[in-house]
């Protein structure tokens, strides 16, 4: 099988959802799956619950449990962010797995927070049987570019506009 290159983008909810549940559609056809979250915190999201469930997937997180000042990123924000890069390009290159899962990586390009060079190049010779997922908002044009397929989640309606907050086991 040809590994193809996946984009989830978009201001709507359901961009990282959408990936697991190609990780979850893969790991019932015997596929290996393994799902990076840049600036997620493990163990606060109840896909990690699900996911330590699940043979054939794993989960990484590289974050902090407060959300990045983009303006102004700390050196410890710089130095997980670094982390999830490089245990990305290596978890790509050795070909372990079926799909491999960017999650967030998209808005960390878009701020300049990982090289968007080095990231295309990284793309452009993955290993041929690799799948590459890269969620977030704002995928950068040259991400897009790249993409064999790109689908962009838009915001119509959101409870938040209402004052409903996060509900654990539905949004995290």
């Amino acid at each position: 099988m040809k590994g193809l290159i996946q984009v989830y983008t978009g201001n709507g909810k359901g961009k990282s959802s959408a990936a697991f549940g190609l990780t979850l559609r893969a790991s019932g056809r015997g596929l290996r799956s393994i799902i990076i979250q840049f600036m997620k915190q493990s163990n606060s999201y109840g896909e990690h619950f699900a996911i330590e469930k699940i043979d054939n997937i794993e989960i990484v997180a590289f974050g902090k449990s407060k959300f990045i000042n983009f303006k102004n990123p700390s050196k410890e924000d710089f130095d997980l962010l670094t982390q999830a890069f490089e245990f990305s390009k290596n978890t790509i290159n050795s070909g372990e797995y079926d799909i491999v899962v960017l999650d967030e990586i998209n808005i960390a390009l878009h701020f300049n927070l990982i090289d968007i060079k080095e990231t295309a190049e990284l793309l452009k010779n993955k290993p041929e049987h690799v799948e590459v997922v890269l969620t977030g908002r704002l995928a950068p044009k040259e991400i897009i570019d790249l993409s064999d397929l790109v689908s962009e989640i838009v915001e119509i309606k959101h409870p938040y506009q209402r004052g409903i907050c996060a509900r654990e086991g539905i949004e995290y």
